[in-house]
């Protein structure tokens, strides 16, 4: 029988009963050159992503020259103003002629002229304060007579004692206009004013007679003096 020692003498390889084992991998072989560019799929495209950040801003650009002037356009139509304008003429004389014609109206029935001054009444009787309420309403001032032809002219108008547009409530003891300004004009009657019981702030005229200190919360006509 024949040993290994002899064996070797005769070949070049015999398995000696040794175990063979696998020896461990080699390393990756380098990446192959860059493939063309293949044809576009068939699937359907994907949905457009958001848009991007904004950008910063450009640098401003100088102002451009100013362009050609233009030809002068047609001359404009007047003729159709003109004739605006006449009509508001025409009415504004026609609205002055009633307003005047009112006026007259309102003399002849309720109120006395004076000058341009025009007295009117409603013939009621009530405290100082709704005069000069009512009077303010109506764009007119309680009837402030500033001579003895309109002193006569309210009286004429009233028929009954009546306040007039005269009041020391602002200064105690002194009477001045509603309106404003010490008084140009006085018809007092003798001994007044007194300042009975310090409550006697408003004045009174009566029908027939010189002015009273009166209290302004007493109630008398109501007279009131428009602009004629």
């Amino acid at each position: 029988m024949k040993t290994c020692d002899d064996a070797q003498k005769t070949c070049s390889v015999i398995t000696c009963g040794i175990p063979v084992t696998n020896g461990t991998p080699g390393r990756d072989g380098r990446d192959g050159p860059k493939g063309e560019k293949g044809e576009p799929g068939q699937g359907l495209r994907g949905m457009q992503g958001p848009p991007g950040k904004l950008g910063p801003p450009g640098n401003a650009c100088p102002r451009g020259l100013h362009g050609p002037k233009g030809q002068k356009g047609d001359r404009g139509d007047s003729s159709v103003a003109e004739t605006k304008l006449a009509n508001l003429e025409r009415e504004i004389r026609s609205l002055k002629s009633e307003l005047d014609h009112t006026k007259k109206l309102l003399t002849f029935s309720l109120g006395r002229k004076s000058g341009k001054k025009l007295y009117v009444t409603n013939g009621e009787k009530m405290p100082f304060s709704k005069v000069k309420a009512l009077c303010t309403e109506l764009q007119a001032t309680v009837a402030t007579p500033k001579n003895a032809e309109e002193n006569k002219a309210i009286q004429d108008v009233a028929k009954d004692d009546a306040f007039l547009g005269i009041t020391a409530e602002v200064t105690e003891g002194t009477f001045e206009y509603v309106t404003g300004g010490r008084l140009a004009y006085s018809n007092w009657k003798k001994s007044e004013p007194n300042d009975y019981d310090s409550k006697e702030d408003c004045v009174s005229l009566p029908k027939e007679g010189p002015w009273n200190e009166v209290s302004c919360s007493s109630s008398y006509l109501a007279v009131c003096e428009f602009p004629a």
